[in-house]
């Protein structure tokens, strides 16, 4: 079920992109512009390996970026912002806790 919610956005993006030149670029300023605040507001809670994998994809994205590949940046950046999103499960001690 988790992997049906995560392709769903996944393919509605690729959709968009196909869509809209203008709208991958918005977009892909929007992923940035959500990793570098989160990083910012929360980078003492992130575990090491999350930032690491997140700063990776943001490099690719603004690379892609700067080299006017949009489509890349989007992808990049949006499974950045996934990874941020989705719950850490890197031995927090959190949990649902049902």
């Amino acid at each position: 079920m988790k992997r049906t919610n995560l392709l769903y956005p996944a393919a509605m993006l690729s959709v968009a992109l196909m869509a809209s030149p203008v709208f991958a670029a918005d977009l892909c300023d929007a992923n940035l512009q959500k990793i570098k605040d989160t990083l910012t507001t929360d980078a003492a809670t992130l575990p090491e390996s999350t930032k690491t994998e997140v700063e990776k994809l943001q490099t690719t994205a603004e690379q892609a970026k700067a080299a006017g590949d949009d489509k890349k940046c989007v992808e990049a950046s949006a499974q950045a912002v996934q990874r941020l999103e989705s719950p850490s499960t890197e031995g927090s001690g959190k949990g649902s806790g049902s």
